[in-house]
């Protein structure tokens, strides 16, 4: 049977498919416990096919959603599904990113057939998976230290809950009734998916699903190539560092080439550090996951990001090098800092072939930071964890945006009210960095000020970056301030490294200045 595609029906599809992946989304957040999930929406969801590529994505978080392939294909090959069959992985070593980001495949079977047609996942970060410290985003020097490590596992056989997994999970984590809940949101959102292919299978025909999944792909693929085609062929490179590694002071060396060849690209990393004993290791899915990131925003065309936009792309990263770490590494911060500065890097060596498209380093830190302890009144434990956005980098022709998330991070922010309802946290300042943006013919970004005074006795940590090293400037521009971190104990600040674990007692503050962006060209231009 031949199925006609056109561009009519193409699009058709492509919302579709997309839709359902959005209200995977919605369904998720809306019944979430943890107001991580639920407010800040620090959560993926994804469509893929039989193979584990991806035909989908909703607008959610990109670090999440270029590695969660990895995910669905370990899935798919440690553990088979059956009808009503859901897998669970967190395993940084076994497609995974870092253990709070855990992930939820489930097994779509169109019109009854034996063996899945599409797949699809979700993928959220828990803010707390047991490990060394409450919230497990810590300075670790070992992947057991941050948390359980989850390979692919059953959580759902035939429809069936399996109390046992779920269990093992459950005795690992200090808030195990708010995991519970936001692990029964996503087995929910899995089966929100599934449902909905079905119901597009019923009225479009299983056949004619997946060829205009292969067309969507063939598409999105053309589309990339056509971009990569427009970037003059060479070798471009580029080098930045990440402050530090949290247990030395020592930078880390993130350094690439990028050679262009008509219409494909290679991404090449050798020359980067070895993987270092502190947190920022990251694996080979986010690392892939930020360079495909990166291609995406090249493509000026509005086409779906699916497997195909990868297809042009290969990405190289020496095994044993700080961007494709090795088991046991510890890598919590490689998913959320690292692939941050390879986006950087990424950009700036192809700023150099397209000088007048690449804007200059944004924030370059999600500004992580994780509080936790037990409440006095109830004897519970609770465990915070937010991203705080900093300054956008400047554009040829525009100044950057102020106080947003920017690259591989899309997530809102938590509510004051939301925060100070849950946690015994009070928000004493947010506010905009006035002036931390780089100047420029273009000015960067400002980033923000956020200071959270805790209410009784709790351990906090800040995962951040570009403490030392700037967000650069480009054609002249001046580089975005840099941010700092602070303990504030009885009126006395003390100012915090970039890394960073501490113990607060009730009246200590946190207060946490996010970097600016890099202006682009020069004020007299």
């Amino acid at each position: 049977m031949t199925i006609e595609i056109d561009p009519i029906s193409l699009t058709i599809f492509r919302n579709l498919f997309s839709s359902v992946a959005e209200e995977m989304g919605e369904s998720l957040l809306r019944t979430a416990f943890s107001p991580n999930i639920k407010e800040r929406r620090d959560l993926s969801a994804a469509v893929f096919d039989s193979s584990g590529d991806m035909v989908a994505q909703a607008a959610h978080i990109p670090v999440h959603l270029g590695a969660t392939p990895a995910s669905v294909k370990a899935a798919i090959a440690r553990k088979p599904m059956a009808a009503g069959d859901i897998v669970m992985l967190n395993d940084p070593y076994c497609g995974g990113s870092h253990l709070p980001d855990i992930t939820l495949v489930g097994a779509a079977f169109i019109d009854n057939t034996e063996v899945p047609e599409f797949y699809v996942a979700n993928r959220a970060h828990h803010s707390d998976v047991g490990g060394a410290m409450l919230g497990s985003m810590l300075v670790a020097t070992d992947i057991h230290q941050e948390g359980i490590r989850i390979p692919p596992v059953h959580l759902v056989r035939s429809g069936v809950l399996q109390e046992d997994a779920l269990s093992v999970f459950l005795a690992n984590v200090r808030t195990p009734n708010e995991r519970l809940g936001d692990i029964e949101a996503q087995i929910g959102s899995i089966r929100v998916g599934i449902k909905r292919l079905c119901e597009i299978e019923a009225r479009h025909g299983r056949l004619s699903m997946m060829a205009h999944a292969e067309a969507l792909q063939d598409y999105s693929e053309k589309a990339t190539r056509v971009a990569i085609g427009g970037i003059p062929d060479g070798r471009y490179e580029f080098e930045d560092f990440l402050d530090d590694d949290g247990v030395s002071t020592e930078s880390v060396l993130i350094r690439v080439a990028v050679e262009v060849n008509g219409e494909e690209l290679t991404v090449d990393f050798s020359g980067s550090s070895p993987q270092v004993q502190g947190s920022v290791n990251a694996n080979m899915a986010v690392t892939t996951s930020a360079v495909y990131y990166v291609v995406r925003c090249l493509v000026n065309l509005d086409i779906p990001f699916n497997a195909g936009g990868m297809r042009p792309v290969r990405v190289i990263a020496e095994e044993g090098s700080v961007l494709n770490a090795q088991f046991p590494s510890a890598v919590s911060a490689g998913n959320v800092e690292t692939s941050q500065r390879i986006v950087d890097v990424v950009l700036g060596a192809i700023q150099e072939a397209l000088p007048d498209r690449i804007p200059a380093a944004s924030c370059g830190s999600m500004n992580n930071l994780t509080l936790g302890g037990t409440i006095p009144e109830t004897g519970e434990c609770f465990a915070y964890y937010e991203t705080i956005g900093g300054g956008m980098g400047a554009c040829p022709g525009i100044d950057g945006d102020s106080a947003v998330h920017t690259h591989m991070t899309n997530t809102m922010n938590t509510p004051i009210e939301a925060l100070e309802r849950a946690f015994p946290l009070r928000v004493r300042r947010y506010a905009i960095r006035k002036g931390s943006g780089g100047a420029g013919r273009f000015k960067g970004g400002d980033g923000t000020i956020r200071e959270i005074e805790s209410l009784c006795e709790m351990s906090a940590s800040i995962i951040s970056e570009r403490r030392v090293f700037a967000p650069y400037g480009l054609n002249g521009g001046e580089p975005g301030k840099r941010g700092a971190n602070m303990l504030i104990k009885g009126g006395v600040a003390r100012e915090l490294p970039s890394k960073a674990m501490v113990n607060m007692s009730a009246g200590d503050i946190i207060s946490i200045s996010t970097p600016g962006g890099g202006g682009f060209g020069r004020d007299d231009d």
